[in-house]
C-alpha cells in the first residue's frame, strides 16, 4: 500500500466504458511524516475521498480487487482515508536525529 495525498482531479470525457462514472483523482505519494515523495499517480476513488486528504492507495492486481474495480482497467485505487499515522518510538527518534543534521 502507498500513503498519498489527493492533489487534483482528472476529467476524461472519452474513456473506456468500464470507467464511466468513476472519479479519477491525482495523488502525490507521501512519507509517513507527510513529506512529499517523487511522482504522481492517477487513482480510481472507491471511498469518496476529498481534496488534500491523506489516503491509502493499492496498485496493480490489488487495485483490480478493490470495490467497484473488478474487471476494469485500473492500475491504482484509493481504498482508504487515513486519520492518523503513528510511528514507533525508535523510528520517531531516528527522524528527530535526521532533522538535526
Amino acid at each position: 500500500m502507498i500513503l498519498a495525498r489527493i492533489v487534483g482531479t482528472v476529467v476524461a470525457t472519452r474513456k473506456d466504458p468500464r470507467l464511466e462514472g468513476k472519479k479519477l483523482l491525482v495523488v502525490k505519494p507521501i512519507s509517513p511524516e507527510g513529506a512529499d515523495e517523487p511522482g504522481y499517480l492517477v487513482a480510481v476513488d472507491t471511498v469518496d475521498a476529498g481534496f488534500r486528504e491523506t489516503v491509502l492507495i493499492v496498485s496493480g492486481s490489488s487495485a483490480r480487487m478493490a470495490s467497484e474495480c473488478k474487471d476494469r482497467p485500473v492500475d491504482a485505487a484509493i481504498v482508504g482515508i487515513v486519520d492518523t499515522v503513528k510511528l514507533d518510538a525508535q523510528h520517531e527518534a531516528e527522524l528527530a536525529a535526521a532533522r538535526k543534521k
